[in-house]
């Protein structure tokens, strides 16, 4: 299965400009793996409650009128290691690069994990991502090891969060592309069917294709106030047909616009708020969306340098397309978790 995943950085809802890629040189080593990042340390993460980050903005200066400290957000973020010509025989990121962690900093918690401020308190590690080219090469040894690293990060982390930080609050996961292909084991392995799952408020598993059964005990969103169940979808352009992505009816979407997993259409009215480019504009009633065949439709964005977009793949716009539905509905949710 060919599976085509393009850095945020490199789409139009955060920047235009391209990026280059450094692939990686040689086979994976465990020589070259870099030095795994120490939990106990601020520094390697990217969100904490007490510390100044990008988590913290407000989109617009919109504010969220509901505020919570009674419970927590932990975020994983996309792809985002492209390579570099520094580190070029690695195939995992140096969480110490100054480049890696900006571009987590300003892209990915900025536009995606500030969805939740307000909502509760964030945690976002940085992790030892594996090289985007992993998602080129999904049966090479090397790539497997180099998800493996990325994943014993990820679990650490959270590990760490819940021994000095949760202290019994309710949890709500968020994740983005390969942050979604390590929260999917983190599920697995401290949620479903565990008593952890008690816990969960909603699982925001996004830009991966999620089956409807990928769980055994924690289901699909099937409305706006369900808990401990999870939401996901994969963003096109209207009318298109990915090839060589997953589709059909196996695959779990939930309509962002509306929370219910039908095909009914969703006009743009019901859209609270898209933030593109622009982080200071909040654009209301910029996109639609339907459910099709195991993917979420919806129209071409419109936004200032909007004319060069050429792409009908709008991975990149998962989370920030609807930004503010996305943060009403985890209020939403939590407050009927809390009731």
């Amino acid at each position: 299965m060919k599976t085509t995943l393009v850095p945020i950085t490199a789409i139009f809802i955060i920047t235009i400009q391209s990026c280059a890629y450094r692939n990686p040189v040689g086979k994976f080593e465990t020589t070259r793996i870099p030095e795994a990042p120490d939990y106990s340390s601020p520094a390697c993460w990217a969100a904490l409650p007490n510390k100044t980050d990008s988590s913290d903005l407000w989109a617009g200066n919109v504010k969220n009128q509901y505020t919570s400290d009674d419970a927590d957000v932990f975020y994983l973020s996309p792809t985002m290691y492209t390579g570099s010509k520094r580190y070029q025989k690695r195939w995992n990121a140096t969480i110490d690069e100054e480049r890696f962690n900006k571009v987590v900093d300003k892209v990915a918690v900025k536009f995606q994990a500030s969805i939740f401020n307000g909502v509760g308190r964030i945690y976002a590690p940085y992790y030892r991502q594996a090289h985007i080219k992993c998602y080129f090469l999904k049966d090479s040894a090397s790539t497997k090891k180099a998800f493996d690293v990325a994943y014993q990060d990820v679990r650490n982390a959270f590990e760490y969060y819940l021994k000095y930080n949760n202290n019994g609050r309710p949890i709500i996961i968020a994740s983005h592309s390969q942050g979604t292909t390590h929260a999917l084991k983190l599920m697995s392995e401290f949620f479903d069917g565990k008593p952890l799952s008690k816990k969960l408020v909603v699982a925001y598993l996004l830009g991966m294709p999620v089956g409807k059964k990928q769980f055994g005990s924690i289901a699909i969103c099937e409305n706006p106030e369900q808990t401990n169940c999870f939401c996901s979808w994969r963003t096109f352009k209207n009318d298109y047909i990915p090839h060589g992505f997953p589709t059909g009816d196996r695959i779990a979407v939930v309509n962002p616009l509306t929370w219910k997993t039908d095909t009914n259409y969703a006009p743009s009215e019901l859209n609270k708020g898209s933030v593109f480019r622009n982080f200071s504009k909040v654009v209301p009633a910029a996109n639609d969306a339907q459910i099709h065949d195991g993917i979420l439709w919806t129209n071409k964005p419109k936004f200032r340098g909007s004319f060069f977009l050429r792409t009908k793949n709008y991975h990149a716009g998962d989370f920030n397309i609807f930004y503010m539905n996305i943060r009403e509905n985890a209020t939403k949710r939590l407050r009927a978790y809390w009731r």
